[in-house]
């Protein structure tokens, strides 16, 4: 069962009890990701998110923060999306106090300090290189700028090189003052605890978060990119890398659990029509995998791959041959079990960590304002029928509607638009 109690302050607290465990994660999501920043402060949320770290009331520095989690033996990070930012930790269930310590006290009263901020921008600088040079994550960032084009929703969470070397600390405290109130701000735990005991504890650990509304919120999105169909990233690398794609439908859509299906069926596990018939019949990549992402009001579906530099053409090919040949003979019987099955088993071995459980709650929290069981998930799937993948299939896969993004030495985008007929 999902507890879910709201405070006075509009500050949410949901937890599942989980018996089987003897740790916990607690989990503060805040609606406040990429898509709330503006040209000017593109990359504010990511670079913030590393500022939580770096010294607060109580802990002073990024050292007291660490060895205080080493302490106790726990885990704690961070990361940024494009519509929420996330913070755990993870130990032991009887270090409650101490992960709800820590985490209310770099929320609630981080200093940002001027010194800090600028040491912290040589780290982003070369986090924001290691992606850069590192394709399997730049590819996927170059296919939403493609489709989304230039608004937050294409940006990259990292940022630009100028903002993250030009930030100064008001914007910092701005952005976090406008976003992380109460009503924004979702604490997910999960593991061997009690809901009522939680929900005393965090009353008192985030008494002090300021009792105010949001003066932010992200830009309705704009239409998508309708002319430019290939974004060419010119790279000297040994290996291509290609993510051949179209848009979907929002995460809360109807049809959002039949997208995840054909996801499965197209590119997910090693039995999937990509992996055999792209791979293992043709031998043209090396990893290739099809996502179906949902965001609140959009969504993506894509085919990544890495594959030869002589074969990419026909790679590129193969992975579209794929997508015409799902959305006009649609999947059997036996592989929608299959993929159903692999789709529910995967959430199940996910929920076996007490930090994935917390995400799953506290995400459709923090981003539509309700809960879901893992039970009302695997009925969605259930529900899927082979009509609904084969209409999904062909709404989806429509040629005129495909993007393809390239990471190679190549320099003539007019190569790649010729091959998607």
């Amino acid at each position: 069962m999902i507890n879910l109690s709201t405070l006075p302050s509009g500050l949410r607290v949901v937890t599942k009890r989980l018996e089987n465990t003897q740790a916990v994660t607690v989990l503060v999501l805040v609606r406040a990701g990429s898509r709330f920043e503006t040209k000017q402060i593109n990359g504010i949320s990511h670079f913030l998110e590393h500022m939580f770290f770096k010294g607060a009331k109580k802990y002073k520095n990024a050292r007291e923060v660490s060895e205080t989690i080493d302490n106790i033996g726990g885990d704690f990070n961070a990361f940024t999306g494009k519509e929420y930012v996330g913070y755990y930790v993870k130990s032991a269930a009887k270090h409650l106090d101490t992960s709800l310590d820590v985490l209310s006290d770099m929320l609630i009263h981080a200093t940002f300090d001027e010194k800090e901020i600028d040491k912290e921008r040589g780290v982003i600088m070369e986090e924001y290189n290691m992606y850069q040079d590192t394709p399997t994550y730049q590819i996927g960032w170059d296919f939403e700028q493609l489709v989304f084009g230039d608004q937050p929703m294409g940006w990259d969470q990292v940022g630009t090189r100028d903002v993250i070397m030009g930030l100064p600390r008001d914007e910092f405290v701005a952005f976090k003052q406008s976003l992380y109130v109460p009503k924004n701000i979702v604490i997910s735990i999960a593991g061997n605890i009690n809901h009522e005991e939680v929900v005393k504890k965090v009353t008192e650990y985030f008494a002090e978060l300021p009792q105010v509304e949001a003066t932010r919120d992200h830009a309705a999105l704009e239409p998508l990119n309708q002319g430019k169909k290939v974004f060419l990233r010119e790279r000297k690398t040994e290996q291509s890398h290609i993510c051949v794609g179209f848009p979907q439908v929002a995460e809360t859509d109807k049809d959002f659990w039949v997208s995840k299906i054909l996801s499965v069926a197209l590119g997910a596990g090693m039995s999937s029509r990509m992996f055999m018939n792209v791979r293992e019949d043709k031998g043209l990549a090396y990893y290739i995998n099809s996502t179906a992402e949902g965001f609140t009001d959009s969504g993506i579906f894509t085919t990544n791959a890495g594959v030869d530099l002589t074969r990419i053409d026909m790679a590129i090919k193969a992975v579209i041959d794929e997508y015409k040949k799902i959305a006009t003979e649609s999947i059997t019987e036996k592989e929608l079990i299959k993929t159903k099955e692999f789709t529910k088993g995967k959430m199940i071995l996910r929920l076996e960590d007490s930090e994935e459980y917390a995400h799953l709650l506290g995400k459709y929290q923090v981003l539509y304002g309700f809960t879901k069981e893992p039970d009302e998930i695997q009925a969605g799937v259930d529900a899927v029928t082979i009509e609904d993948v084969r209409r999904v299939a062909e709404q989806t896969f429509q040629l005129d509607k495909m993007y393809l993004a390239v990471i190679g030495p190549y320099d003539d985008p007019t190569r790649f638009e010729k091959l998607m007929v």
